[in-house]
């Protein structure tokens, strides 16, 4: 009998032939197949740390890697990780009502138009095989209109789709990023607020029981050794439990008629550039 994660990646055939999950192949498409309850997991702040870095390109499932950019190993780590068939998305940071520092490639309030877009899609060349975006914090900047359209307005000339980590729940991107036609989605759980195995433990069975009241979830975690720990032991056992994992793309198509989210030329491409050091 094939496992859950066999089963959907037959499911989602014709996802990887149209270039939207390549981790994600099999035989049959997605109609003849019930989707499972389907978990897809972001890992924020990939960039800082290479060993637990490391050990998160290193694990069999799909999961989605958000990276900061300009971060000292974020562009060894990010050609690791599509060499392993891990989705790859800019973490964008973004301004907080905190007023904690951002590091290189933040927006903030006081950036005009220009500089915001400038930023942006420098942070975004940064990434080497980038499909995706999300908010690093943004606690402050997401609830701002106009910034939020200049940002979509950018994003909207390139193949990308934009998940919003909803740091606070007055955030406007994900709206925004709908108004555009950007494909949207928007964080469900967030998984190591607190950094103990307990903790983390009840933020992923609160992501299942998300996944299987609304057949898919979105959970965002960070590269905390308790988290990869967690995620080491935890992951290979959802098989079993009738739990799927997909990219971030792999959910979207699931809930968007297995459409792909680009006609081909639609969009701008991305040119690479050269990453500095922080």
């Amino acid at each position: 009998m094939k496992s859950v994660t066999a089963l959907i990646a037959s499911a989602l055939l014709s996802i990887s032939i149209a270039g939207i999950m390549p981790v994600l192949a099999g035989e049959k498409p997605v109609s003849q197949w019930q989707m499972p309850p389907t978990i897809a997991i972001i890992i924020d702040d990939m960039g800082h740390n290479r060993i637990q870095g490391e050990r998160l390109i290193a694990l069999d499932q799909p999961l989605t890697l958000a990276f900061l950019p300009f971060r000292r190993y974020t562009t060894v780590l990010a050609e690791k990780a599509h060499k392993q068939q891990k989705e790859i998305m800019l973490h964008v940071p973004m301004a907080n009502t905190r007023q904690l520092d951002l590091g290189p490639g933040g927006l903030n309030p006081t950036m005009n138009q220009g500089e915001l877009v400038l930023t942006l899609r420098r942070a975004l060349k940064s990434i080497p095989h980038v499909q995706g975006v999300n908010n690093h914090m943004g606690s402050l900047l997401t609830q701002q209109l106009k910034a939020m359209d200049w940002v979509m307005a950018e994003l909207n000339h390139y193949p990308v789709y934009f998940v919003d980590s909803r740091t606070i729940a007055s955030s406007v991107a994900a709206d925004v990023a709908t108004a555009y036609r950007i494909p949207t989605l928007s964080r469900d759980v967030f998984l190591d607020h607190e950094q103990t195995e307990e903790y983390v433990d009840r933020q992923f069975q609160l992501l299942i029981k998300r996944a299987k009241e609304n057949g898919s979830a979105v959970g965002i975690g960070h590269p905390h050794k308790v988290t990869v720990d967690y995620l080491e032991k935890r992951l290979p056992e959802l098989d079993e439990e009738g739990i799927a994992i997909a990219t971030v793309s792999g959910v979207w198509a699931m809930r968007n008629g297995n459409r792909s989210m680009f006609a081909e030329g639609e969009k701008r491409a991305i040119r690479p550039a050269l990453a500095k050091k922080e």
